[in-house]
């Protein structure tokens, strides 16, 4: 069997602030990555088409956000019953990762 860590109780106090904070710091590092990603996706997405390598239209564009939309909705969801975003702690790690990620 695994050993079982106890927090001091001087220092209990600290762990729901710390961890939200640092869940909201990681979190709004990833978002931050992937709004970086998308826009550099989107760009290259533009030069190949300016460029003739690729040809869309706006109704293949509209069919994929409609096949991809539901499950990032579905995502969204299921992510708004573990995060804390209701902690102050949280949403002061969420700002500071997207400021400074």
């Amino acid at each position: 069997m695994g050993s079982v860590v106890t927090i001091p109780p001087e220092f209990a106090w600290i762990v729901p602030i710390v961890v939200p904070f640092i869940i909201g710091l990681l979190v709004g590092l990833m978002i931050k990555r992937a709004i970086t990603l998308i826009l550099v996706l989107m760009i290259l997405v533009v030069v190949l088409i300016a460029t003739g390598y690729v040809s869309l239209t706006f109704q293949d564009v509209f069919d994929k956000a409609m096949e991809f939309l539901p499950k990032i909705i579905d995502l969204g969801g299921s992510l708004q019953n573990v995060l804390p975003y209701s902690s102050a702690t949280f949403l002061i790690g969420l700002l500071l990762g997207l400021w400074k990620g």
